[in-house]
């Protein structure tokens, strides 16, 4: 988040040397959210990874938290419909073909879990996302999210 302004000014070349860095150290997860500086995040570390050999890191993607024309925070979107929307532009900036974790970046009081979850493991079997990640979640939440894919999605890979 601090290199696409959230904490104040940011350094675009500062920032992707520290991505060139980590990798070369051996941190192999990239993790970001597609709201993070608007978007700005995600076009960072596609700019920054685009001559990298995709072998060499993972990238983990929050999404679904709103955000005003002003930055500020607002609701959660994490319906079927806005979490595909919310992917393509993801790949887009990125410059992938693909995302490792893809997860809502906090309960939708609105939609069901199982809707996000079903939605995600779509594009699991579409070759999108790789793996559903969940976050800030309690243990009943996550069972329920479990529960949609447990015996059904059947990863194209191994």
């Amino acid at each position: 988040m601090s290199m696409s302004g959230m904490y104040g000014p940011a350094d675009r070349k500062e920032s992707i040397a520290t991505i060139h860095a980590a990798l070369d150290a051996g941190i192999t997860l990239l993790d970001t959210g597609d709201f993070y500086g608007m978007g700005h995040n995600e076009m960072l570390i596609g700019e920054a990874i685009k001559d990298i050999p995709r072998d060499r890191f993972l990238v983990s993607v929050k999404f679904g938290a709103m955000r005003d024309p002003g930055g500020n925070w607002g609701s959660y979107d994490a319906r079927p419909a806005a979490m595909k929307n919310f992917l393509a532009y993801t790949l887009q900036r990125l410059g992938l073909d693909h995302v490792d974790i893809y997860r809502p970046a906090r309960l939708d009081p609105a939609v069901p879990i199982e809707d996000t979850i079903g939605a995600i493991a779509e594009m699991v079997q579409a070759g999108y996302v790789r793996h559903i990640g969940l976050s800030e979640l309690g243990p009943e939440t996550i069972r329920r999210a479990a529960s949609v894919v447990t015996g059904r999605l059947r990863p194209p890979y191994d």
